[in-house]
């Protein structure tokens, strides 16, 4: 969160907007003052001509926002898209208020990928003995959907929604993203921070990386240095990161040491993070776009003008990205060129 700001930092208001990514009107520009007079020549020789004056600089064209193949609404504070391949479904983690709340009102939205809502609320805090305050990034495993929530992660049976338990990790502050191994093992984050009055980040330097194994979440990194960790995403290489704190993509090894460190120049604060192929799909509040790039390489814009983009997913079998929006209550698809 997912998937400094990222994830759903700007989940607390429209104030939040601008401390999570959204963009400032750039103050007003004051009038130039006028020009000197040029100086009276004392000699016979005739001064220089004036150099020609430089071509004023042009900004670099901007990106046109695509049009999204879907768009889905009526969703309450959108933070997290998973692709469920088995299922061919969408499923959607809803806050539904404040990120730190423990309101138990969140749910999670079932989605077709004709663009329908079928289950606004399949899974909701409160209901058929679910807890469920404020989730945030999901993985499946073995007919499991694991949810991040606040401190806790907790577990749901993917045919019916029922509850199958919990993992409460001590010593955590916001659990984020949840990322899941071929061979069973289940990675999350824990981002470090609390969101301020103002919507501002507020470092509580619980920065970490848990590992869960058979039932158990030990940390495979804790560490500052992790800059605020956001989205996870599995990939051929291992383990990838990206952070809030910095414009940081990078790999942790089995140790827990950051590996391919790569910095997202077209902006950072990140959040949501998969990986498409032989890429790397990242969202920024700060470039209010969704990137794309690889380990070691450069990231570009690949989808422009997305404001408080969160925890993306991604459509394997259609190869379609999908973008939920926080602070809009939406979530766009959008075909990957």
């Amino acid at each position: 969160m997912a998937r400094a700001l990222g994830i759903f930092t700007c989940i607390v208001a429209a104030a939040a907007v601008v401390s999570c990514g959204g963009e400032a009107p750039p103050p007003a520009l004051a009038p130039s003052a006028p020009a000197p007079a040029a100086p009276v020549a004392t000699s016979s020789a005739e001064p220089p001509s004036a150099a020609p004056a430089a071509p004023a600089a042009s900004e670099p064209p901007r990106l046109a926002a695509p049009s999204p193949v879907a768009r889905y609404t009526g969703f309450a504070k959108p933070e997290s898209v998973l692709y469920d391949a088995d299922n061919d479904r969408y499923l959607v983690s809803n806050v539904n208020g404040h990120p730190h709340d423990r309101d138990n009102n969140g749910f999670i939205s079932v989605l077709s990928p004709d663009g329908q809502v079928t289950n606004l609320k399949w899974i909701e805090g409160g209901r058929n003995k679910v807890k469920l305050d404020a989730p945030t990034g999901s993985a499946i495993v073995n007919g499991v959907l694991y949810v991040a929530d606040l401190t806790t992660v907790r577990m749901f049976d993917l045919a019916t929604g029922a509850p199958k338990g919990e993992i409460p990790i001590s010593g955590t502050t916001l659990l984020n993203d949840v990322a899941a191994a071929p061979d069973g093992r289940v990675y999350v984050s824990d981002s470090g921070f609390k969101i301020g009055a103002t919507g501002n980040l507020e470092a509580t330097s619980s920065d970490a990386v848990y590992v869960i194994e058979k039932g158990k979440a030990r940390a495979l990194a804790k560490s500052t240095g992790l800059r605020m960790p956001n989205g996870l995403a599995w990939t051929d290489k291992g383990l990838v990161v990206c952070s809030s704190g910095a414009p940081e993509v990078f790999r942790l090894d089995e140790k827990g040491a950051r590996q391919d460190v790569t910095t997202t120049a077209p902006g950072g604060r990140l959040d949501g993070l998969v990986s498409a192929g032989d890429s790397l799909l990242v969202t920024s509040h700060e470039a209010s776009a969704v990137l794309r790039g690889k380990l070691g390489g450069t990231f570009e814009v690949a989808i422009p003008e997305q404001k408080t983009p969160t925890d993306i997913g991604y459509d394997t079998k259609r190869g379609r990205v999908l973008v939920p929006h926080v602070m809009a209550d939406t979530v766009d698809v959008y075909e990957l060129r």
